[in-house]
């Protein structure tokens, strides 16, 4: 658009041409792919099965991919149907009708035989996504052929335009926001190894979302033939969406409570961090553009096709799954985590510095230390039935050049970790499954 010269005035790489391809490759390829991808993972480990139907899986994997194929073609040589996010034509949206009920069959047919009794959360938002994201399709696509490759909407006017960009905000509300929630919800607490930090707001999180984002995409025809009270219906929506998007994002960044410190070696975690970062950027702007008076500015400038910062936290998402988890963190803890013998004498060395500097007012006498000594040795052979003492603990007992009190401290230590280990199970027994399998 800036140099025209650089087109070389040919059709195929004008602008008009090359965008729609561009978001339908961002939006469908890239996150189609990784939402059937991460879908697929998580809900056999969240549900303790195998996946339904792996022939019919392995249709939606080719049946996507000749979608993918079908939209490079066409989309540059003009054939559309001029809707955005929507201008396939009706034979490659009959196409994408047949993957989608596919792609249904499989979910919901794997978590129908779930071995578990609870749906876990992530699932929740993955089968939200894929029955609101055929609900839009069908309705949008409602259309009268002509020929092959042209086709005319059923509707018209101002009710064609609402009912367009009642699709083109929920394909962003739904495929690019509730899709990759489903993945935050389950490769966050994984990677942290946390549980989710409030999974009843997770659930809350999930009913608000999908109560109040079907009513806001009225907000992207503000000073249109719209109706007014349905411009001020998508933005007083959009505001109200503020509350559950923030909600989720500071959901999964407080689940990496305790564990910020793995941001250091985890480079999956990082990636996941920057992602939920971008996504509490973009549900701010979001609801910020869709203000009557802040829209009245940004409105028909190059800032609305340029704002997607949520592409942003999609981005960081897809890049964080491909990684194997477990041997990721393998080699993080072999190249990053001290020697357990190294850590417990550093721990003792820190202790005996500090009871120096305070004038060893708190060492107490030999007999106190060896009754110390034998009740928690005595704890910790309790809580560990096979009656073998912990690598820790072995540590401490062949360290011959540390006073005995040192070693009370030291299984002091473990035994209050021990103990609040304890309390951890008990509460997240009480509140449910917290955590995905």
């Amino acid at each position: 658009m800036v140099w025209p010269e650089l087109n070389f005035n040919l059709p195929w790489t004008s602008f008009g041409r090359l965008r729609p391809l561009h978001t339908n490759a961002v939006i469908f390829a890239f996150g189609g792919c990784a939402l059937f991808a991460s879908s697929f993972y998580s809900v056999q480990r969240t549900c303790q099965t195998q996946l339904f139907a792996p022939k019919i899986a392995a249709f939606c994997f080719w049946g996507w991919q000749l979608v993918i194929v079908l939209a490079a073609i066409s989309l540059p040589l003009g054939y559309t149907s001029s809707k955005e996010y929507a201008e396939l034509e009706w034979p490659i949206d009959i196409l994408i009708t047949i993957v989608w009920v596919a792609y249904a069959v499989v979910f919901f047919g794997t978590v129908m035989q779930r071995k578990t009794k609870h749906i876990y959360v992530g699932n929740w938002f993955f089968g939200g996504f894929i029955i609101t994201v055929a609900i839009l399709h069908i309705v949008n696509n409602m259309e009268l052929p002509v020929s092959f490759t042209k086709s005319y909407s059923l509707y018209s006017g101002a009710t064609d335009a609402m009912v367009q960009w009642w699709y083109g905000h929920n394909a962003v509300g739904f495929f690019l926001t509730a899709g990759f929630l489903g993945m935050m919800y389950y490769f966050v607490p994984k990677q942290a190894e946390r549980p989710v930090y409030s999974y009843r707001l997770s659930i809350v999180h999930f009913w608000a979302l999908i109560t109040l984002y079907i009513w806001a995409g009225p907000h992207h025809l503000h000073y249109t033939a719209l109706p007014d009270w349905a411009q001020s219906l998508g933005m007083v929506m959009s505001l109200i969406l503020l509350a559950p998007s923030w909600g989720g994002m500071i959901n999964g960044m407080m689940t990496l409570s305790g564990a910020w410190h793995k941001l250091r070696s985890d480079p999956i975690l990082r990636f996941l961090v920057v992602s939920l970062a971008f996504y509490g950027m973009s549900t701010f702007e979001g609801p910020m553009m869709a203000i009557k008076t802040v829209n009245a500015l940004s409105h028909y400038t190059d800032w609305t096709i340029g704002h997607r910062a949520r592409l942003g936290g999609d981005d960081f998402h897809r890049r964080a799954v491909p990684h194997d988890p477990q041997s990721l963190r393998t080699r993080a803890d072999a190249q990053h985590r001290p020697d357990q013998r190294a850590l417990l004498a550093r721990h003792h060395r820190h202790r005996a510095v500090h009871r120096l500097d305070v004038g060893q007012r708190h060492r107490p006498g030999p007999d106190v230390a060896r009754g110390e000594r034998r009740r928690h040795a005595d704890l910790l052979l309790r809580r560990n039935p096979g009656g073998q003492p912990s690598g820790l603990r072995r540590a401490a007992g062949r360290r011959g050049d540390l006073p005995e009190w040192h070693v009370a401290d030291g299984l002091q230590h473990l035994a209050h970790r021990a103990g609040l280990a304890a309390c951890r199970r008990r509460r997240c027994r009480a509140d449910g499954l917290r955590s995905p399998p």
